[in-house]
């Protein structure tokens, strides 16, 4: 691969990084309805930017090297994940899948010795993201995200609150996915190559990471305390006028197992999605709009994501071999938050001659970092899509997520540096 493709799609990927910053300020253009508005709107999508610029690198790439040249560099590309996380959003977000959920975790709510008020919202932020690790991270967030718009994200004010919750949700999404070896993205990534199964991350990552989601949860759930008791933040979530029949849940629930045990291969979860969106359609009374534009808008992100991301390992590869364990994983973290952390993880899985705790530590500082930006772990996108439009402008600024998720991630730091 010439050097030279290399260097431009390094810089478009800068460029892009700048972008995923820059969205509110194209979000206040787009308010404005000036002539422009349509395409302030569209760089106004954060769900859009890597693809956009993904794009952009295609194009020169065919100029520079040659159109078959950039068609055989998009064909070695893996587009397994974005099309999975499509998949899995899709189902996931079907109204009886939230209603399951939402029974689940009203029923766990109930068992714990709290006001029902503090409970509830201290089992979505823990419950659902731990759930992660059975069910995927990417299937996790879109139904925490849902209940968490639905029941406390509704009211136009209380930015602080959302922008906070907003940053747990994400760390401990990221975090939440580790207790087995194939719902994470940074862990599915490198366990075949470093012989680690379900068993070795229970016992070396697991304990950490749910010790540190329920820390993060019971801070956040403390600290909002006043507030959620009072009723300024949360509300029962509107229940529909149709009660959903369990054979249709268990129907839902069978399809959503399905796309998980296929994650790999694309033929068989693309085949159940299409499956389930017949089926949908023909129970409409029993469904809400399904998240088709939102889930393509998603996959669109992480296939750009994959497309400028695979270009960076001449400068990534050698910048995490020349690192000391304890250094790697706050550069792994650090890295995470500009890059992707399966990425990430890849690319150091192709060093050589690493020891068990350098592998460790790279992969434990990229799970730490995926919260701290959208671009860091698969699934925020995601949760960007379903939450977004309860933020002033639409738009979820990325340097307060950025601050509001320094904290719960210090949390997970410490936990994995124990």
């Amino acid at each position: 691969m010439p050097l030279t493709i290399e260097l431009i799609a390094t810089i478009l990927f800068a460029i892009a990084i700048v972008h995923t910053f820059s969205v509110p300020v194209f979000a206040r253009l787009a308010n404005r309805n000036g002539p422009h508005a349509g395409l302030w709107h569209l760089l106004s999508e954060v769900e859009a930017v890597f693809g956009v610029w993904a794009f952009v690198l295609v194009i020169i790439f065919g100029l520079v090297v040659g159109a078959g040249d950039a068609v055989a560099y998009l064909d070695t590309r893996n587009f397994t994940e974005p099309a999975f996380v499509f998949a899995i959003m899709v189902v996931a977000a079907s109204r009886p899948i939230l209603e399951l959920v939402g029974m689940i975790v009203r029923a766990l709510s109930r068992i714990l010795p709290l006001r029902a008020e503090l409970s509830t919202f201290f089992v979505t932020m823990s419950f659902v993201p731990l759930a992660g690790s059975f069910i995927t991270e990417p299937a996790a967030m879109t139904l925490a995200a849902l209940l968490l718009r639905d029941a406390y994200f509704h009211k136009p004010e209380q930015v602080g609150f959302k922008y906070l919750t907003l940053g747990v949700l994400f760390v401990n999404i990221s975090i939440g996915g580790v207790l087995t070896a194939y719902a994470a993205p940074p862990v599915l990534m490198v366990a075949s190559t470093f012989g680690w199964d379900s068993a070795y991350m229970a016992t070396h990552f697991g304990w950490r990471a749910a010790a540190a989601v329920v820390i993060n949860a019971a801070v956040l759930t403390l600290i909002c305390r006043k507030y959620l008791v009072s009723g300024e933040i949360g509300r029962e979530p509107k229940a529909s006028t149709v009660r959903t029949p369990a054979y249709v849940i268990l129907i839902h629930l069978a399809v959503l197992i399905g796309i998980v045990l296929g994650a790999h291969h694309p033929v068989v979860f693309l085949g159940l999605l299409m499956m389930f969106i017949g089926y949908a359609h023909a129970y409409a009374r029993y469904q809400d709009r399904l998240m088709i534009k939102e889930g393509l808008m998603v996959g669109f992100f992480l296939a750009g994501l994959v497309v400028l991301g695979g270009l960076q390992q001449w400068w990534l590869q050698d910048l995490l071999g020349g690192l000391s364990p304890i250094v790697l994983f706050w550069g792994s973290m650090a890295l995470t938050a500009v890059t992707d952390n399966a990425a990430l993880t890849y690319l150091g899985s192709l060093v050589e001659g690493t020891s068990e705790l350098w592998r460790y530590m790279l992969v434990a500082g990229a799970v730490t970092g995926g919260g701290l930006t959208v671009i860091a772990n698969a699934p925020n996108p995601a949760g960007f899509a379903i939450l977004k439009g309860c933020f002033p402008d639409g738009a979820i600024s990325p340097l307060k997520l950025l601050l509001s998720a320094s904290v719960p991630t210090v949390v997970a730091a410490v936990f994995f540096l124990l």
